[in-house]
């Protein structure tokens, strides 16, 4: 069955299970689904079950109906994506896509051909890296040409200042 899992902090955790074919949704007691926020409209929107497909309908809130961050009046919401009232946020959750998400394969995996070892760790030896590996070391020649330019630099402008010093004297 389709839920809506509230996401904004204070109201974290709460879930709704859309099991009627129209659920209304505000601030008012008399929704099906109430969300006492000053965001929410009283009547903000309906929730209705066609089918599989779940669609929300703004019914002329202020603040707004929004999936996805795209302001809407009428849409159809798909499992995962995120439903705004006002600055209330939720989630659709459906058993259709909790399963499919279960069987997606996992792309680009790949196996770490050689990790630390806890021995290792424990006798204070730290891995050998080869130079190709992402935590070899770095060369410093662009450090050492900076710095060595720096230097220059700063004897260049030392000599300057004594030159300009002596001239006033």
């Amino acid at each position: 069955m389709a839920k809506l899992v509230l996401l904004s902090e204070g109201l974290t955790g709460s879930s709704f299970e859309l099991k009627a074919e129209k659920t209304t949704v505000g601030r008012l007691e008399d929704n099906a689904f109430q969300i006492p926020e000053p965001s929410v409209s009283s009547h903000h929107c309906e929730i209705l079950l066609r089918g599989t497909e779940v669609v929300v309908k703004d019914l002329n809130s202020t603040n707004g109906t929004f999936v996805g961050g795209e302001k809407t009046t009428e849409t159809v919401l798909k499992h995962g994506q995120i439903l705004r009232l006002g600055q209330v946020e939720m989630r659709l959750e459906t058993p259709e896509g909790a399963a499919a998400a279960k069987k997606m394969p996992l792309d680009q995996t790949r196996a770490i051909p050689r990790g630390v070892k806890v021995n290792e760790l424990e006798q204070g030896r730290a891995p050998v890296f080869d130079k190709n590996s992402p935590f070899a070391k770095k060369s410093n020649k662009t450090t050492i040409i900076f710095l060595s330019i720096g230097g220059v630099l700063i004897v260049i402008i030392i000599v300057f200042v004594v030159i300009a010093l002596q001239k006033l004297k």
